[in-house]
């Protein structure tokens, strides 16, 4: 098996990868905008997934564990 890599391919088509990047994220921003914060995490399982910390709590296990630092479950923090 044969593995190729080339360095900063979205510059390449930066056009293309603006559009790409936008329409993949756009939903989540409507989902922000029109709910809010703390009802938008709730109801979708991507964007509680991408929560890092909540007022000033860290809520995500990976950055919790890389930091040697304690971990409180988002649902505990934003009820």
């Amino acid at each position: 098996m044969v593995h190729y890599c080339v360095t900063n391919m979205p510059g390449a088509v930066p056009h293309t990868s603006t559009l790409a990047l936008t329409n993949s994220t756009f939903p989540y921003l409507l989902r922000l905008a029109n709910l809010g914060a703390r009802e938008a995490i709730r109801q979708d399982a991507g964007l509680a997934e991408g929560l890092n910390t909540w007022a000033g709590v860290l809520t995500h296990r990976g950055v919790a564990e890389s930091q040697h630092r304690e971990c409180t479950e988002a649902a505990r923090v934003m009820a």
